[in-house]
Order: C-alpha cells, then structure tokens, then sequence
C-alpha cells in the first residue's frame, strides 16, 4: 500500500486562519519561494515548482515510478525487517508509526526493473520513514541488493533520501552498516558491476560518510542538501562563515564529490544513457522491432 503524499497543505486566508470549507490536497505551497501552487499542477510538473524549479522531496514508490519502466519493477527483500536489539525505549513504536504512515516495511526498497529496457537493480529510500535512517534491515537490503547485482552483472541504481544518516536506536548495529555496505561495494568493484549513485535532497551523515559517496558515477538533483556535519556545526569547526550553498548539489559539485548534477526531467534519460554504456552485451532486454 503506498501512502498519500503529505507535503500537500491548505492556503490560509487573509487573517492567517485556514481557509474553511477547502478540501484536503488541492494546493500546495512552495518551501522554497512560499508560490501556492495547484497540487494537480505540481503533479503533472514531476513534483517540481513552476516558479522557481524547487525539487520536492519524493517518496520511495514516487520516485521508481518516475524512473522506471512502468510495470518491470519487481520488489525483493521486502521481508527483511527492523528488530530492537537493544530494547531502546520507544522504537518498536516509532517502527510502527512509521509503518503504518508510510506504508513501508523500512526506509529503502528494492528491487530489480528496466530502464528504457534496460535492466538494474534499483533502490530508493524515503526520508518519511524515520528521516530514512539507516539501521540493520536497511543495511542488510542494500548489501542483498549489490550481491544480486553482481549475481545478475547488472548495475546497481541507487537513490539517496537519507537525512537521519545511522539509526542510533540501534547503537552499533546502525554504526556498522557504514562498514558493511562499504564492504559490499568493494564486492561490486573486484567483480566490475557498475554502481551509480543519485544523490536527493536530504542526504547526511554517515548514509553520506559510506555507501552513498562512493559511486563509480554520482547524480545529484538541483538545490539537495548532500554533506556530513550540517551547517550549524560546520560554522563552529571552521570557525568561519561558511557558504550560502554550503552543502548543496552545487557546492559539492563545484568540490569535485559529484560528477554531473542532473535536473529531475533529464534523470531517467540520463539512467537509461548511463545503463547503455556500462551494462554488459546482452544484460538488456530491449529487441528491434
């Protein structure tokens, strides 16, 4: 079951007050240039603003539903699950909060799917289920989903939405996961398996301290939060004032830590190029008419 976005808000009247009388998820306003937008507008515009091209955020099943071939997705690991091994107070609810309003079993799918008809393995994550931290399960599907790649020698498409980083509910189990899913791309790289990287708004911490900065080739979307530390902290290290778009797609990019930031429009055009260059002679299931 995939949930009904949430990002989508009534307009408010001239005195401030909700306006009355209004159906839920007719308009939406802009974070960015606060324009109140038609949600069926922003719909059909792939989830971006029409004023001033602000990507909004996508939930996991939005996100495979843009890129792939419609109907090729087919989901794997679905049944690995969260546990509390530490019986830390109040997670169990959190994961069932999360369960029940996302409709996820945890904050990353998978799966296999076809790009232009080409094929891949795909994951995506959501920041809607608990900031799509990274705990044991989320690990485990990532390093399932980089094994079946080189099983298949196909490449491996991942989609960041990351912000919690490791999920500290699990102490040292999340913590290790950044030595796991390292360890399960360097897997992927002695078997020469592609492994491409999009980078979406946010993605933080120790998801950006592993498995998401090393990509054979890293995508970012326009205006995503991308680094380690936020800016808070980063002012109080360097004891300066950082950029105005420190720890963007485009200050990243201009540090050499992204090779080509890609607008939402052109990304499946661009998968689908990258699939054709990198994927072995026959790992496609396109045939001429």
């Amino acid at each position: 079951m995939r949930a009904k976005s949430r990002w989508f808000t009534k307009p408010s009247g001239r005195n401030g007050s909700a306006v009355t009388n209004m159906p839920e998820g007719l308009w939406v306003k802009c974070p960015r240039c606060a324009e109140i937008h038609f949600a069926k507008d922003i719909e059909r515009n792939l989830r971006i603003c029409t004023k001033c091209d602000y990507h909004y955020r996508l939930h996991a099943y939005e996100r495979i539903d843009l890129t792939v071939d419609e109907g090729s997705f087919v989901k794997i690991n679905d049944d690995v699950m969260s546990v509390d091994p530490l019986g830390f107070p109040g997670y169990p609810e959190k994961l069932a909060r999360a369960i029940s309003s996302t409709g996820l079993t945890d904050a990353v799918v998978c799966g296999e799917a076809l790009i232009d008809g080409r094929r891949c393995v795909i994951s995506a994550a959501d920041f809607d289920f608990l900031g799509g931290s990274m705990g044991s399960a989320v690990g485990e599907r990532l390093v399932r989903a980089m094994e079946l790649s080189v099983e298949l020698r196909i490449p491996f498409v991942l989609f960041t939405a990351n912000g919690g980083g490791a999920r500290m509910f699990e102490g040292l189990y999340s913590l290790m996961q950044m030595a796991k899913t390292s360890a399960g791309l360097a897997k992927m790289e002695r078997a020469a398996v592609p492994y491409i990287v999009v980078l979406t708004d946010p993605t933080m911490a120790g998801v950006y301290a592993s498995y998401a900065s090393l990509g054979d080739i890293i995508l970012a979307e326009p205006g995503a939060l991308i680094g380690f530390a936020g800016r808070r902290v980063g002012n109080q290290d360097m004891g300066m004032k950082l950029p105005d778009d420190f720890q963007s797609s485009e200050f990243q990019f201009r540090c050499g830590m992204v090779d080509q930031i890609v607008h939402r429009r052109e990304l499946r055009s661009t998968l689908a190029t990258l699939l054709m260059l990198l994927a072995e002679e026959g790992s496609d299931v396109k045939t001429s008419a």
